[in-house]
């Protein structure tokens, strides 16, 4: 597969280091990767995950003792570890260019994708694997390039009921466009695009990434596909998924030429509509993409439209919520925030030594934002061929700091009366105490970032409470209470 490659090289003429005083202080490089030369990460793009220990956990595109890719570990004051290096089994069969980043899975471990396997000499369609926080590695599936997809360049999320699912971008049949699948103890495709309703086998923009899946509060799976669709550029769309019942795939919303693809996953506001950013169609066309709004029923609002210069343009990554109910998004030379209503606000520059093509960001549970750019950073060629032809370097992990409160989050987002979930945070001990939307529930401290709670009898729908020494500290979400 073709490397990623800066898509805003060309402007960086055009930046100015940071975008404001109070950004300048808010903004810090934690790392930068190819530090150490053969065996460091490098050109990170998938997302950060917040493990039990309150780490951050990722893959990158190439690095690791292979220079094939590599699952990586940082903390969050910046002190970073590699995990695992891929292409380690015999002819790849653990997959290379690991894109997607990681999800926590409830057991402690991580699940990811690899995007290709195998030499370069034959097919090489991917792989789903585990990998535990300290760098135990097990493949979980190989795909075949069949009827079962090709290129899983997302990671895959937690379903309502304990499986995972995701996204493989090409494959699936004749029309090349990829599949929906289920990962339980086996592994099911659960939908087949078709082009006409959503298709990932072609871009208009590259890279060549599928959007990651989101649950929704009601159940339901919500994503975006990069072309397809009547104007062919591109569907959000809705899967209603239960074993044994029949799958509905509804199109919410058709994008065309003038607002470019939608890239990156979705996330759901506390309105109940879906937010995403379109990654635009090219300088030719003046199209450098948007942040837009899409209701249930698939209504959908441009709520601001990038300008190409001051704003930033050509999103790679989607955007997210933060406890201040504003979200949070990245194009290819800015870190901006975007309010609900359409307020936009560039909070940072990059520049070059603090990152160049940021990607995707996350909140982690002690308020802050953190982010990672494929290239960039202080190591420029020290480490494989970072240098490329731009000389741009290896990439970041940066964080920016908006004085938002801590919280608590939960890794399965939804449970019966009965249920365990686990939620993550800061501060707990043995004097924790957990209410779900105000039904105190009994709960086990595993250490003093991560806990585990039963649903009690009498829950509802609406947000957890975690009762800590230093305070108490609320779910950034509702957890909903299924039957």
């Amino acid at each position: 597969m073709t490397r990623i490659k800066n898509l805003a090289i060309t402007l960086l003429a055009m930046m100015v280091v940071f975008a404001a005083t109070s950004a300048r202080a808010q903004f810090s490089v934690l790392y930068s990767f190819g530090v150490t030369s053969g065996t460091d990460a490098a050109f990170p793009i998938g997302a950060l995950a917040q493990g039990e220990d309150g780490s951050l956990y990722s893959t990158s595109q190439i690095g690791g003792a292979n220079n094939k890719g590599a699952a990586y570990k940082i903390t969050t004051l910046g002190k970073e570890r590699l995990l695992y290096s891929f292409c380690s089994l015999t002819n790849c069969a653990d997959g290379n260019e690991p894109l997607g980043g990681l999800t926590l899975r409830p057991n402690g471990h991580l699940i990811g994708t690899a995007a290709w396997t195998g030499p370069f000499t034959t097919l090489y369609p991917g792989t789903i694997f585990d990998i535990s926080q300290t760098g135990s590695f097990t493949l979980l599936y190989s795909f075949t390039a069949g009827t079962d997809g090709v290129a899983p360049s997302a990671a895959p999320i937690l379903g309502p009921k304990g499986g995972f699912y995701g996204v493989a971008w090409g494959g699936g049949g004749k029309t090349n466009c990829g599949t929906i699948y289920q990962l339980t103890t086996v592994f099911t495709v659960i939908h087949t695009f078709d082009k006409v309703h959503g298709c990932n086998g072609v871009l208009h923009t590259s890279p060549t990434l599928s959007n990651a899946l989101v649950l929704g509060t009601d159940g339901s799976f919500y994503g975006s596909t990069t072309s397809g669709g009547t104007g062919n550029y591109g569907v959000v769309f809705r899967l209603t998924y239960r074993p044994g019942k029949a799958t509905v795939f509804t199109v919410l919303a058709n994008f065309d030429s003038t607002t470019g693809p939608p890239i990156g996953a979705l996330v759901e506001g506390s309105d109940g509509n879906f937010y995403g950013v379109t990654a635009g169609v090219g300088t030719s066309t003046k199209v450098w993409g948007s942040v837009f709004k899409v209701t249930p029923s698939g209504v959908v609002t441009i709520l601001h439209t990038l300008n190409g210069t001051t704003d930033g343009e050509l999103p790679l990554a989607g955007l997210t919520l933060a406890t201040d109910g504003n979200f949070y998004g990245t194009t290819a030379s800015t870190l901006f925030q975007v309010t609900p209503a359409g307020g936009f606000s560039v909070l940072h520059t990059f520049g070059g030594t603090d990152g160049l093509q940021p990607s995707n960001i996350v909140q982690h549970t002690n308020g802050l934002l953190y982010g990672v750019t494929i290239y960039g950073g202080a190591h420029e060629g020290i480490n494989y061929d970072c240098i490329d032809e731009f000389n741009t370097g290896c990439g970041v992990v940066y964080s920016w700091n908006g004085n938002l409160p801590p919280f608590v989050s939960t890794v399965q987002l939804m449970g019966a009366v009965g249920s365990s979930v686990e939620i993550l945070g800061q501060g707990f001990t043995s004097a924790t105490t957990v209410s779900f939307n105000g039904v105190p529930a009994s709960a086990t401290v595993q250490s003093g970032t991560s806990l585990w709670a039963t649903v009690p009898s009498g829950a509802t729908t609406g947000f957890i409470t975690v009762a800590t020494t230093s305070g108490t500290l609320t779910s950034n979400r509702q957890f909903v209470v299924v039957p």
